[in-house]
């Protein structure tokens, strides 16, 4: 299984789970990157490297991890965009501010990529237009990072 992240489950990973206290985690996320087990898109390394902290600094020296789109998960862009309601996945205030908007691009390469599922900490909102709801009516599988870490067994 490939595993898309999305900024939000890297976002609580290097907030919350220090590498001097989680070793262990590290060393299995870092092996994970290195089979090729985890990856995410350039859109969401342009969602975090703004700031001034340890994930940024990953995001600027892992550049392997984020992908740039193919011609076809560019198509797969345009696709979920044909679903009007699912138009506000880019908000009107990220349009205005030209702000980096990864959402699609992280569905569109679970999409895209064989056995793959998009890790996200959005939550399934009743007739909303978040990743979830995008992935289940193209029935492309999703979860969380706890759900991640207990897919593939990681207990600490």
């Amino acid at each position: 299984m490939i595993y898309v992240f999305d900024s939000g489950p890297l976002i609580v990973l290097f907030r919350h789970y220090y590498p001097e206290r989680f070793p262990s985690l590290w060393q299995r996320f870092d092996r994970a990157i290195a089979k090729g087990t985890i990856v995410s898109v350039r859109e969401v390394s342009r969602e975090i490297e703004g700031a001034d902290d340890r994930l940024s600094a990953w995001a600027k020296r892992s550049r392997e991890v984020f992908h740039s789109p193919s011609p076809e998960e560019l198509r797969f862009v345009a696709k979920i965009f044909t679903v009007s309601h699912f138009q506000t996945l880019v908000r009107k205030q990220e349009r205005l501010q030209g702000k980096p908007v990864a959402d699609p691009f992280v569905i569109a390469k679970a999409a895209t990529t064989d056995e793959a599922c998009v890790v996200t900490q959005e939550l399934m909102r009743l007739n909303a237009a978040g990743i979830p709801n995008v992935c289940d009516h193209f029935k492309i599988p999703w979860t969380s990072l706890e759900g991640f870490m207990e897919r593939e067994d990681w207990t600490f």
